[in-house]
């Protein structure tokens, strides 16, 4: 679990890159916008475009790694749960009803 701090981090630096990247893009071609230079309107729309498209697959790429790191982390979770509980019954039942007994006492307070 330390070992996803760094990778962690840094896939945070590069969606903060990305995002500025693409906002100052987007404000070139605001600014651009403003002159109504025809040509200098086309050049930064496609800038912006392009941009937009590099930003769009990074984030989409990041998502599915994040997605895919989760996804491995509960399973691992789940499967040392689920070990625990097979090494541990007795232990487990004792949790489950430690848990069951705080859970009731709050409910009844209300």
């Amino acid at each position: 679990m330390a070992n996803r701090t760094p990778n962690i981090d840094a896939s945070t630096d590069q969606l903060k890159n990305d995002l500025s990247h693409l906002s100052n893009t987007l404000e070139e071609l605001v600014n651009a916008t403003a002159d109504d230079s025809r040509s200098n309107i086309k050049e930064m729309r496609e800038r912006a475009e392009k941009r937009l498209k590099d930003t769009r697959s990074h984030l989409e790429a990041r998502g599915e790694s994040i997605y895919t790191d989760t996804r491995e982390n509960v399973r691992e979770q789940a499967d040392a749960c689920n070990k625990y509980v097979n090494d541990n019954p007795w232990t487990s039942v004792g949790i489950g009803a430690a848990v069951g007994v705080v859970v009731g006492m709050l409910i009844g307070r209300r």
